[in-house]
């Protein structure tokens, strides 16, 4: 997927939010690069400490959730580094960014590489929750001769439970919200050839039309083959940094099992049913996708953090298992 990469300042700390050209399509079987580089306007947060520092600064790219913002129950919260951080170095720099909520819950941080550290409860966040992370970074090493200058905080809050749970054999979108049933959409999701990952992924974002080609993903770059496209398509919500997207397609007008039409990756809905649906899911809500040949999307494909047992989700964590602390 080609997005736009956004500034890096000392103090970007922002909401993931796509933009440029993308696509539909399989992707690899790990996120790219780009993939923990959300872009936006940055948000405000601590002035940089006028003590000089022991080495160079250990600074933040983003911190997601976005401070004051309202998100799912799947969403994790997701810290992104410049620079790596030592295996060393990590519990510490985890003991230092503290996680409270206004409903206690268990929960461990997980690192995904060097630069990216993702904390989730140990299942879904409870509705109404008003959570905080409050990175107290300053003089902090990373174990690579640098040492944090400063600190952040966000404080965001869990909404309602929106839930879709997709079955691709079946050709059906179930929205509940709050443990009720709202709606059953129909839906077409990928082919034999680009078939969609399974599992669960909390929305990233969404936008009102994003421009998709063929190209961006590795399907085909040939306009003349049957696979090629270069469209600009409506009601998207984004599901995977490789290019999986819950919306509607000219391509595939009226989704469902009399259709049987697949995707190249996505999931499509009808107009109707992408606008309603893209008016009922925000950041964070998880979407479930079973039946489909693939795997389930890795964990930093996005915010697919649920796709790993708690167990796999504690072997990335350098202090293990705690309960956050209470606002």
């Amino acid at each position: 997927m080609r997005g736009r990469k956004g500034g890096i300042g000392i103090a970007l700390v922002t909401v993931a939010v796509l933009v440029g050209t993308s696509a539909c399509g399989g992707g690899s079987d790990k996120a790219s690069g780009d993939d923990a580089k959300p872009t936006g306007k940055p948000s405000a947060s601590a002035s940089p400490s006028p003590t000089k520092p022991k080495g160079p600064p250990m600074l933040l790219e983003t911190i997601t959730p976005q401070t004051g913002t309202t998100v799912g129950v799947a969403m994790p919260i997701s810290v992104i580094f410049t620079n790596p951080v030592a295996a060393k170095a990590r519990a510490d720099v985890e003991k230092h960014m503290k996680v409270s909520a206004s409903q206690p819950v268990a929960g461990a941080w997980h690192w995904f590489g060097d630069r990216r550290a993702d904390w989730r409860p140990k299942t879904y966040w409870p509705t109404g929750t008003t959570v905080k992370i409050d990175a107290q970074l300053k003089d902090v090493s990373n174990g690579n001769g640098r040492y944090g200058v400063h600190g952040y905080t966000h404080t965001f809050k869990i909404g309602d439970d929106v839930r879709a749970a997709v079955s691709v054999t079946g050709h059906t979108m179930k929205v509940t919200r709050n443990g009720q049933a709202v709606r059953t959409l129909s839906i077409n999701a990928g082919s034999a050839q680009y078939p969609t990952w399974n599992g669960t992924m909390a929305v990233i974002d969404k936008q009102k039309k994003v421009h998709m080609t063929s190209c961006s993903v590795g399907i085909s770059c040939d306009k003349g083959s049957p696979n090629y496209y270069d469209l600009t398509l409506p009601w998207d919500v984004h599901l995977t940094q490789s290019g999986t997207y819950v919306h509607y397609s000219t391509g595939d007008p009226n989704p469902g099992s009399g259709s049987a039409r697949g995707s190249h990756g996505c999931v499509h809905l009808s107009m109707s049913d992408a606008k309603w649906f893209y008016g009922q899911v925000k950041q964070g809500d998880p979407i479930t996708i079973t039946g489909s040949p693939r795997a389930k999307a890795p964990a930093d494909n996005g915010y697919a953090s649920f796709n790993l047992s708690w167990d796999e989700w504690l072997a990335g964590s350098a202090s293990g298992e705690s309960t956050t602390g209470t606002l």
